[in-house]
């Protein structure tokens, strides 16, 4: 962070440069922020010269964008943005009782949110809020309730209760199936156009942990697309992309509904769990055992096969 505000000076050149791209003026962006018109044109040519490259053509009272401009206007939005919300998070969070469930974004989109008008149904006054990250957090001192985590149901510190099994196979969109040459074999399977999840934080089974399983070696040498959420996983094998690994409990929903499909007969069950958590250390709510309790109920249901 010092050495950012040493590049730019002040982090106020930032907000009076964003306020300026996004509204197209520095007159607007003055009022917006409460300041002077001048004090606006000031930053942004501070910035400038700090960077080293204009930001801005100016012609009269009209401003517009240059390349650099541009380039640095979405990336300062965005973490603008993610401040903002983040912000507006946690103010929310210290105003009153809620319960936060901690979940990766795959799992909030592919198996809580279609639950989440039983969920309603049954706890109507109960506000759920899910948090989706790319971590497992410390959830006393992050003040989360509950959170699905990966592993073995053994955490220091933490109750945990199974919510499925780890399953893996293979699934592609039945439209790739169709144009691409028939995967009959593990082999096949192997040379297809495989998709790779990376995520930073969290160990996560691989291809090559796959094609293990089945006695087939798989050497990893970057090729194929590779993305770092599932989530954004899922969303390219529906556009066709190719075939990436599928975790059952996520994925069967969208293969009961015709948007994937399973790859050959392989499947492997890899002996970790996903489990929901919450901590030793902090008594739930009754709000929070109430959605503990759903969570366990649904996930029960699910194995036996219903919705």
């Amino acid at each position: 962070m010092l050495n950012l505000i040493r590049s730019i000076e002040s982090l106020n050149h930032l907000t009076a440069f964003e306020a300026s791209a996004r509204l197209g003026s520095f007159t607007q962006a003055a009022k917006e922020l409460g300041v002077s018109q001048p004090a606006i044109s000031q930053s942004v040519r501070k910035l400038e010269d700090a960077i080293g490259t204009k930001l801005f053509f100016r012609r009269h009272r009209i401003i517009t964008l240059t390349d650099a401009g541009e380039m640095l206007k979405n990336d300062v939005s965005q973490g603008l943005g993610r401040i903002f919300t983040t912000i507006d998070y946690l103010r929310n969070q210290s105003r009153g009782n809620h319960v936060t469930l901690s979940v990766s974004t795959a799992f909030a989109n592919y198996w809580m949110v279609p639950r989440l008008q039983d969920f309603h149904l049954h706890h109507p006054d109960i506000d759920l809020r899910m948090q989706t990250t790319n971590k497992d957090l410390d959830l006393a001192q992050e003040g989360i309730s509950l959170a699905i985590w990966r592993g073995d149901g053994s955490w220091v510190g933490y109750n945990s209760s199974l919510i499925a099994k780890e399953s893996l196979m293979a699934v592609a969109s039945p439209l790739w199936l169709e144009n691409h040459n028939p995967i009959d074999t593990i082999e096949d399977l192997r040379s297809s156009q495989l998709i790779n999840l990376e995520e930073p934080y969290r160990d996560r089974p691989t291809w090559a942990d796959f094609f293990r399983n089945f006695g087939v070696k798989y050497q990893d040498i970057g090729q194929g697309l590779r993305l770092n959420d599932y989530a954004l996983v899922l969303h390219a094998v529906i556009a066709g992309e190719g075939i990436s690994l599928g975790w059952e409990h996520v994925t069967r929903r969208m293969i009961d509904a015709g948007l994937l499909a399973q790859v050959g007969p392989w499947k492997w069950d890899s002996g970790a769990g996903f489990y929901l958590v919450w901590s030793k250390n902090v008594e739930l709510s009754e709000d929070a055992e109430s959605v503990r309790n759903w969570i366990t109920r649904s996930a029960m249901n699910a194995a036996a096969g219903t919705p």
